[in-house]
């Protein structure tokens, strides 16, 4: 992976590489700051397999540092600071960081006196600093108060003599992601160079990445391989979410020829685009990713954007990707279940009782927490089909509704739901009828901050506001024989056991009164008021 973008680095050297705001890099100067910072880092006493907490906000600031790292021979763990104060301790605490790096704008705000004044706004930020006290520090972003003493500011790294520096090892550890646990031992996935090189070059090929293409994005998997490619990748302003703002997204969309967006994402934009009568603008390719993709959204953006190549990723945490998809022809699809696309081409995928389980060299080496037992495959939890090298999803080995004579695999939609603006979590249930059918029901999980306001508890509202947006959005966004009798909003989803999983059938038993009580339950697929 590394070695990949060096070499953009060198064959792209005059084309811009990398814009965020009125600042652009070129290929040739992005390369030079990578190892100027590289070699800052190691001069700091950064060594190979040090792990480094990474907070810094998607920016150009990000990649370099991120790219410098790797190149350090450190590993980036990437931590999320609203996951919640005992997850995110149990998480540093497994991966035991010796480094930290973090904006300037992030120490000043959890200092102290600031976090005073942030939990009066409802904002509980951690004191950084503090998480892990005997980290060294590194600190991207303009001077302000409130750095850790001692710490090694970006801009001052940026500015050191490069010099030769040992050739990266493709098989070094790289990358962690924290996948899940919210209690007892976290999840965490441990990429390598190498892993990362063989999926990341597959996200090339498959979306058609090429030189001079300028992409809109804030995601670096998406990002790095479009750097290898010669492309010109623009990052929009830090937290700027298209589901949520999409009248601020649009104007830096207009500028691109090529995007990647969630599906929630990419409805918002689209509805937008409904509301004002807008002419199709000059998209060459809309990349989605991050949660199903289904043909009600895809004939949408087709209609929008008829030009466009639409091209579906579908991968996990463990290998990334694992099928591309063209979005022509996921309609052109006949069969029952989600064709996710043909298998890439550094994934071995096969079927066992049902069961996707997938292999090869984008696997990620380990899970931390079970080393140093290796991975030699991974069981999905997926059942599919694979038909001449293209996969079909028919949902997960468990959760399946049904209702007349259509099978409803629920993980197929919750993912979908989840990622929309203003939800946090999702869970569909199916409650059965007299006759033994399953009536449909959607429970969304408010994000904190949004409108309107989430009841406390484990009450479910069908006349929640986001249970209202949620539920105006499905028709356009899943399948029809699959939208739901009701959707309500819930401060929680009931969960059970160590592993703190859903309870469907406490949700059940909680949403149950609601369905009963409709004197005229609204008719198979067709939505409750």
């Amino acid at each position: 992976m590394l070695e990949a973008v060096l070499a953009a680095t060198r064959e792209h050297a005059g084309r811009p590489a990398l814009s965020s705001g009125r600042q652009t890099l070129s290929f040739g100067d992005l390369g030079e700051r990578i190892e100027r910072v590289a070699t800052g880092l190691v001069d700091a006493g950064m060594r190979p397999g040090d792990r480094v907490a990474f907070s810094v906000r998607p920016s150009i600031d990000a990649v370099v540092l991120a790219l410098a790292i790797c190149r350090a021979g450190g590993q980036i763990a990437f931590v999320d600071l609203g996951a919640g104060p005992e997850l995110l301790a149990a998480r540093l605490a497994l991966a035991q960081p010796q480094w930290t790096a973090a904006e300037s704008l992030l120490h000043l705000v959890s200092s102290p006196g600031l976090r005073r004044v942030a939990r009066s706004r409802g904002i509980d930020l951690p004191a950084y600093a503090e998480l892990l006290p005997h980290a060294r520090h590194i600190v991207a972003g303009r001077s302000l108060p409130g750095s850790p003493r001692g710490a090694h500011r970006l801009d001052a790294l940026a500015r050191t003599r490069p010099r030769a520096l040992p050739a990266a090892d493709a098989d070094a550890d790289a990358l962690l992601i924290f996948t899940s646990g919210t209690t007892g031992e976290p999840k965490t996935v441990l990429h390598t160079l190498a892993s990362l090189g063989a999926g990341l070059a597959d996200i090339r090929a498959g979306l058609g990445l090429t030189p001079g293409l300028r992409l809109l994005t804030d995601q670096l998997m998406i990002g790095i391989p479009a750097l290898i490619a010669g492309s010109h990748w623009t990052l929009p302003p830090a937290g700027l979410d298209p589901g949520a703002s999409p009248e601020r997204y649009l104007p830096h969309l207009e500028r691109a020829e090529a995007v990647f967006a969630s599906p929630g994402g990419l409805d918002a934009i689209l509805r937008l685009l409904d509301e004002q009568g807008a002419a199709p603008g000059g998209l060459q390719l809309i990349a989605l990713g991050g949660a199903p993709v289904l043909p009600p959204l895809i004939e949408r953006a087709l209609a929008r954007f008829p030009q466009a190549r639409i091209r579906c990723v579908y991968g996990m945490s463990e290998i990334l990707p694992v099928a591309i998809a063209d979005g022509r022809e996921k309609l052109r699809a006949s069969s029952a279940g989600d064709l996710v696309g043909a298998v890439v081409p550094s994934v071995d995928a096969r079927i066992d009782d049902g069961e996707l389980v997938l292999s090869g060299p984008g696997l990620a080496r380990a899970y931390l927490h079970e080393l140093p037992d290796e991975l030699a495959e991974v069981r999905t939890g997926d059942l599919a089909r694979i038909d001449d090298g293209r996969l079909t999803l028919l949902g997960r080995k468990k959760d399946m509704l049904l209702r007349g004579t259509q099978n409803i695999y629920v993980g197929l939609y919750e993912p979908l739901i989840a990622s929309l603006p203003g939800v946090a979590d999702a869970a569909m249930v199916g409650v059965p009828d007299a006759i033994g059918d399953d009536r449909v029901v959607v429970a969304v999980v408010p994000a904190s901050g949004g409108t309107g306001g989430a009841r406390d508890g484990l009450v479910p509202d069908p006349a929640h506001p986001l249970a209202r947006r949620v539920a105006a959005a499905l028709p356009g966004l899943i399948d029809h024989g699959a939208l739901p009798d009701l959707v309500v909003a819930i401060g929680a989803l009931p969960r059970r056991g160590r592993m703190r999983k859903p309870d469907r059938a406490a949700l059940v038993a909680l949403v149950t009164p609601l369905l009963d009580a409709a004197s005229t339950p609204p008719g198979r697929g067709e939505l409750a008021p």
